[in-house]
């Protein structure tokens, strides 16, 4: 059963990363994926609710920032190493690698659960920019498979931890905070 799920991993990962790349694809998903780009966009998002939002949105960077310390450490930190899959770019010949391997592990992904992690904390607080969010979320992570660094399934377990992580804070953050603010 298990050597079927990695056979069908493997073979969606061919089917992404080589038989659908593109010029397009070759061109945005290395930018999509861009360790600088993202977290100068975080930044810049957290700045922005830091000016421009209210009381509930400020406190909610707070718990943002929580959320991204604890999906980046649990992926990254603990289970990284404790399954210790090999990213395809090691173990794949012939694939499109745009970007550099890494000497990692991949599953999961970490930009997966970092992406999905924020896409949900915000998504499940404020619905109208729910889709955006996890459309976003998505693109990042899927743009791991294109780039070739990552296989389906790591994606998919890191946009399952990030929304755990996330759900589990959402709930502190309405029990514990969102109570406590004037106006509640």
């Amino acid at each position: 059963m298990l050597e079927t799920l990695i056979e069908i991993d493997r073979s969606l990962f061919l089917f992404l990363n080589v038989s659908l790349a593109n010029p397009v694809t070759d061109f945005v998903m290395p930018i999509v994926t861009s360790d600088n780009l993202l977290r100068i966009a975080y930044a810049l998002a957290m700045l922005l609710i830091l000016w421009r939002g209210d009381a509930r949105l400020r406190w909610l960077v707070l718990v943002s920032i929580i959320v991204l310390a604890f999906t980046d450490q649990l992926s990254a930190g603990l289970l990284k190493p404790m399954i210790g899959r090999l990213r395809p770019c090691h173990v794949l010949d012939n694939i499109n690698l745009l970007v550099g391997c890494g000497g990692g592990k991949a599953m999961p992904s970490s930009h997966a659960a970092n992406a999905f992690g924020q896409a949900i904390l915000f998504a499940l607080l404020y619905a109208r920019v729910r889709w955006w969010l996890v459309g976003l979320a998505t693109l990042i992570a899927i743009s791991r498979v294109f780039v070739g660094v990552h296989y389906p399934g790591d994606v998919i377990a890191g946009a399952l931890l990030g929304t755990l992580v996330a759900l589990a804070m959402a709930f502190m953050f309405e029990r514990l905070i969102e109570k406590r603010l004037p106006g509640k």
